[in-house]
Parts: C-alpha cells; sequence; structure tokens
C-alpha cells in the first residue's frame, strides 16, 4: 500500500501556516516545514494577533516533538528551496500578504525539482478569480490571481484553497472594528446585512486544506470552503448572538457610500480589515456558482470533516 503523500508548508508558523502544520501531522502525513536561518520581522503591523500562546521557537519545537521534519531554506537561495522541495510531494505556502510576489521563487525551486504533484499558493481568502473588492485589499487578491497566472503558465500542478472570511477576522468582534469581542450594545452593519458570507476557523481552514492535498479530484481546481452551518448573513450571525445574550443590539446599517469613505479615511490595518469586510458583505464576493470544471465544493467533497460552527464559536464569549 502507498503511503500518504510527504507535505511541505513554507511559513508555518503564522497563524494559518500553524494549523496546516497540525492538520497535516494529524491525518498521517509525513509533514515537513521550511525553516529560515533569520526570522521574518516579528514587529511588522499585523491585522489580528494570532490566538496562540507559543513563541516561534516553542512552536518549532512542538513541531519536532511531534515528529515534523525541518528544513533549512531561504527563499533567496534557489539551491536551498530547490533541496528542500525534492524530498516532498505536495508544498503548501502560507505566506502573508506582503510575501505574495515571492512565490515565484517557489514555483522557480518546484519546476527545477521536478518531483511535486501539487503547489498550493499562499490564498486563503476568498476567489481572487471572482471578486469585486476595492483598495487596499484588491492590490493582494490581484497579486495572488497573478500568482495563479504564473502557476498555470509553468504547468505546475495545483490547488487554490478558497476559504473567505477567517473568524479570528470577522466573528471574534462581529466586523467591528477596534474592539476584540462581540459587542452588547450596538453594532455598525455595513449595507443591509442581508448577504450571505462564508465563515471558518483557522483550525479548519487548515483540516480542509489537507484534505484537498490528499483527494486527486482536487488536483488543478479550486477548492471553495462553504460550509452549511456558516454560511449566514450579518444579520442572521447578530440573531444568533443576540438569542445566546438575551439581549437586543441596536443595529446601525451603514451605506456603501460611507463605508468607502471610511475605508479611504482609516489607516492601516483598519482600512484593510474596513475592505474585507465590504468585499463579502457588500459586494457579495462569497456569493457565486460552482463550476464542477474548475472547482470543488468542501462540504460536499469531504462531507465527514466534523467543523466548528459560528453558532459553537461564539459560545466563547457568552
Amino acid at each position: 500500500m502507498t503511503g500518504k503523500d510527504r507535505i511541505l508548508v513554507v511559513g508555518p508558523t503564522g497563524a494559518i501556516g500553524r494549523h496546516i502544520v497540525w492538520a497535516s501531522v494529524k491525518a498521517g502525513n509525513p509533514t515537513y516545514v521550511l525553516v529560515r536561518d533569520t526570522p521574518a520581522n516579528v514587529n511588522k503591523p499585523r491585522l489580528v494577533t494570532a490566538a496562540n500562546p507559543e513563541t516561534r521557537d516553542e512552536l518549532l519545537q512542538n513541531f519536532q516533538n511531534s515528529g515534523v521534519f525541518l528544513i533549512q531554506g531561504e527563499m533567496n537561495d534557489h539551491q536551498s528551496l530547490v533541496n528542500a522541495i525534492k524530498q516532498v510531494d505536495v508544498v503548501i505556502c502560507s505566506f502573508g500578504r506582503l510575501l505574495i510576489e515571492d512565490q515565484v521563487k517557489i514555483i522557480a525551486a518546484i519546476k527545477e525539482a521536478g518531483n511535486v504533484k501539487r503547489f498550493f499558493p499562499s490564498e486563503f481568502g476568498l476567489d481572487v478569480d471572482r471578486h469585486d473588492s476595492v483598495e487596499p485589499v484588491r492590490e493582494v487578491f490581484e497579486e495572488k490571481a497573478k500568482i495563479r497566472r504564473v502557476i498555470e503558465a509553468e504547468g505546475v500542478p495545483y490547488t487554490y484553497l478558497c476559504c473567505h472570511a477567517f473568524t479570528g477576522y470577522f466573528l471574534r468582534n462581529l466586523a467591528q472594528i477596534d474592539i476584540t469581542v462581540p459587542p452588547r450594545d450596538k453594532i455598525f452593519i455595513q449595507g443591509d446585512g442581508n448577504v450571505k458570507g462564508a465563515y471558518v476557523t483557522e483550525a479548519d481552514v487548515g483540516t480542509f486544506t489537507i484534505e484537498a492535498a490528499n483527494d486527486p479530484n482536487a488536483l488543478n481546481k479550486a477548492v471553495h470552503i462553504r460550509l452549511p452551518a456558516n454560511y449566514l448573513t450579518l444579520n442572521e450571525i447578530v440573531s444568533m448572538w443576540e438569542k445566546k445574550i438575551g439581549k437586543t443590539l441596536e443595529k446601525i446599517y451603514v451605506p456603501e457610500e460611507e463605508v468607502l469613505k471610511q475605508i479611504k479615511e482609516s489607516s492601516f490595518p483598519n482600512n484593510y480589515l474596513l475592505a474585507l469586510y465590504h468585499s463579502q458583505q457588500i459586494r457579495k464576493d462569497a456569493v457565486y456558482e460552482i463550476d464542477p470544471a474548475r472547482d470543488v465544493e468542501a462540504s460536499e467533497a469531504y462531507p465527514y470533516v466534523k467543523y466548528s460552527t459560528v453558532d459553537e464559536y461564539l459560545n466563547q464569549f457568552v
């Protein structure tokens, strides 16, 4: 019986990468992580602080203790990337928004290595070929789309992972700015609150990513995580929250014109977060039809996966 594919995670200590590593270990895939000699700048501005207690070194030690193989490599050292990639079957990149364009170096190394069965570029958001977002997020989505075109032009086998709204960005505060828990008095809602959004925990993103990596039917397709219990409007989520706390919130609906003004006048990270919310809540970027020729709906392909629901997620804040 053939063993499971060897998986290399590039960017393993970030808010998403760590969950992909743990999901790979849990699934029984031989798991490798690329470790840089010079860690990334820990002082760079972050959208949402990862809710994980470990330092980078502690996390890497925990990986090793769980049987994960650590491979030294540098993005600017082509041969080190080739050497790392030759040891595995699947490469999954989970870079943050500032490093998206660096993935051309990974693609070049994959081409030279010649052994990779699948590459997952760093997407982990909306479908970058199906969106109507505004700046500053639009530029990031366009960079990701360019990486898709490079992958396709180079003939690299791929899977694109479209997971939409992380609970850490969208649900922990019900898409409010400058608070870290759901509001209990009033809530600002972009648009009319009736547009469907797709929500998923970061841990479940890891699980579905590895399911896709082990699924031959996901080859050269985009996998979309729009889970039935989590495909909800913000009005539905607010109603759910109100029932949990036994209180009705004051709802302030913000028209698109005012939202765009707020985005333009805000600084990072608020402008970025507001634009992400706008993309899903007003521009309907999580609402589209699946094309079986190029898409896989995760909930249908992997119905046995038990995922965290929005309802369950909100219980921790009651």
